[in-house]
């Protein structure tokens, strides 16, 4: 297996980033995210500072590492981490990660490898998010691959085989770690469940060896936890809508996810990176069918999610209140339920939608967190 074999999908390499550079100093959006990022300099300094990078390493030193500081700064309360010395710098690994945000989940385990001394990892990147050439370049020269989205099932299955052997190919031949989300699409009612479905596309670059196939690919799950879920309000009425009809994505809607959870404010932000998947615990599933080995698998993914994510007074509060009861009440003060209540009326200005539903809805996005965990720490 050669790399010319992933050339539609594959990052660019450092060759291609000085050409990148050039598209991305002269996109005619290129002030106002200069603005952002280095806030009060000069823009045509930017410019010529952007102009000069080399390699990956430079966009991501100087660009995404100084984004996600002003995201932290603006809108995160408190950031935190956990874990860390659960993976060993010599090891690549496959980061599982419950998925909450379109672009600060991955972003924010990076800085936090690289601060830590350890190289940033690939990125999973939906074809859907590619609506524009200086998103493409972005992401492209943040070590993001492509990941297809859509088809038909012949289709779908030569998708799954293709980023299955550019996983496999990425973490073996290139030593390079892998960032995947644990299903397609974010979480939006507050459950993080890995789709099986994303199981058996690791597998399938390795067919015959179903123990082999994953232990090889080092999986280690990531758990993110937000105090205040980005983009909850937006989730509340896609999930209302999709209960209606059948959703379809408006054309600018992603984009406008991505920006909303970059400003939304969040509070708390922790990201527990969980003990890797062994190979004793996948052996233990050998005498399985090939369904329920995937399955199994999947659900020791999510239980290790569920064990590290790091409830909130917002998670035990939307619990109590869902339930009509004050089970966790000595987790919360009454003022930060107060606070939790009033951010709920926002869901008000859509006095077209039953209130009644949507307010379920925004709950369950913060309760059920709580009610996984639980059944996890039961088990």
């Amino acid at each position: 297996m050669t790399c010319n074999e992933f050339e539609d999908i594959r990052p660019y390499y450092d060759q291609e980033i000085p050409a990148a550079m050039k598209r991305i100093a002269h996109s005619e959006f290129f002030p106002l995210l200069a603005s952002y990022v280095y806030p009060g300099a000069d823009i045509e300094k930017v410019r010529g500072l952007i102009q000069q990078f080399q390699t990956i390493r430079d966009f991501q030193l100087e660009v995404m590492r100084c984004v996600i500081e002003q995201i932290i700064a603006r809108s995160i309360t408190e950031f935190s981490y956990s874990g860390i010395e659960h993976i060993d710098p010599a090891k690549r690994y496959l980061f599982v990660s419950n998925h909450r945000d379109i672009m600060l989940d991955s972003s924010l385990w990076q800085y936090i490898l690289y601060c830590n001394g350890y190289e940033t990892t690939e990125i999973t990147f939906g074809s859907n998010l590619m609506s524009n050439p200086l998103i493409i370049d972005i992401g492209k020269s943040n070590k993001m691959f492509r990941v297809e989205r859509g088809g038909n099932l012949r289709d779908l299955h030569r998708i799954s085989l293709h980023l299955s052997e550019y996983i496999r190919y990425t973490l073996i031949e290139k030593r390079q770690s892998v960032w995947i989300a644990q299903r397609n699409g974010r979480t939006k009612d507050g459950n993080d469940s890995t789709d099986q479905g994303i199981i058996k596309m690791f597998a399938m670059s390795k067919p015959n060896d179903k123990i082999r196939a994953l232990d090889e690919l080092n999986i280690a799950p990531l758990a993110i936890s937000y105090e205040w879920e980005p983009c909850d309000i937006l989730k509340v009425i896609e999930l209302y809508e999709s209960k209606q009809m059948k959703y379809t994505k408006k054309p600018g809607e992603d984009l406008n996810s991505i920006l909303t959870g970059i400003v939304q404010p969040k509070g708390k932000v922790h990201i527990a990176c969980c003990p890797p998947i062994t190979s004793d615990e996948l052996q233990t599933f050998d005498g399985h069918t090939y369904n329920d080995y995937c399955k199994q698998v999947a659900y020791l993914i999510d239980s290790r999610i569920y064990e590290h994510y790091r409830l909130t007074p917002n998670n035990y509060i939307a619990y109590d209140i869902r339930s009509g009861q004050e089970v966790y009440s000595k987790f919360y003060t009454l003022e930060q339920k107060n606070i939790f209540v009033n951010s709920m009326r926002q869901l008000q200005k859509y006095d077209t939608f039953d209130t009644d539903v949507l307010y379920n809805i925004y709950l369950g996005i913060y309760a059920n967190a709580v009610v996984n965990k639980v059944q996890v720490m039961k088990s």
